[in-house]
């Protein structure tokens, strides 16, 4: 799969938005062509799905949507590929990418707290919301 991510690359300057846009479609293709063997090496088959992951993916581009100079999409894609790549050829460790794109800052730690937090007294209620939030 590393051949996959040998062939995304990023020049030095996009001559437009749009063609930065462009090679952000393709950043996000390479980086969903990978997930089958990201799943593999780092055996998150227990923890999450390949859409689950796709999805992390989309809101990390999504959250610079609103940046319109080319030179800092070129820049952030710049940085995506460093991380794909460092995940891809195994850089990360396990629960690297499980707190970084499974669980996320808010997204499923908070909702697995919501599911089993029946019985807990308050302390630990403020306590675990104290360290998730």
């Amino acid at each position: 799969m590393a051949h996959a991510i040998k062939n995304v690359k990023v020049p030095p300057n996009s001559v437009s938005l749009e063609e930065a846009r462009q090679r952000v479609f393709e950043f996000f293709k390479a980086a969903c062509r990978s997930l089958p063997t990201v799943m593999e090496v780092y055996n998150l088959y227990d923890v999450t799905t390949i859409s689950q992951l796709r999805s992390a993916i989309s809101s990390e581009i999504r959250k610079n949507e609103h940046i319109t100079n080319p030179k800092v999409v070129d820049i952030l894609l710049f940085k995506g590929l460093e991380e794909l790549k460092n995940v891809v050829n195994h850089s990360k460790q396990r629960h690297h990418i499980i707190g970084q794109y499974v669980s996320g800052q808010y997204g499923q730690v908070q909702q697995e707290l919501t599911s089993k937090d029946q019985g807990i007294s308050t302390f630990l209620k403020n306590f675990y919301n104290s360290n998730y939030s």
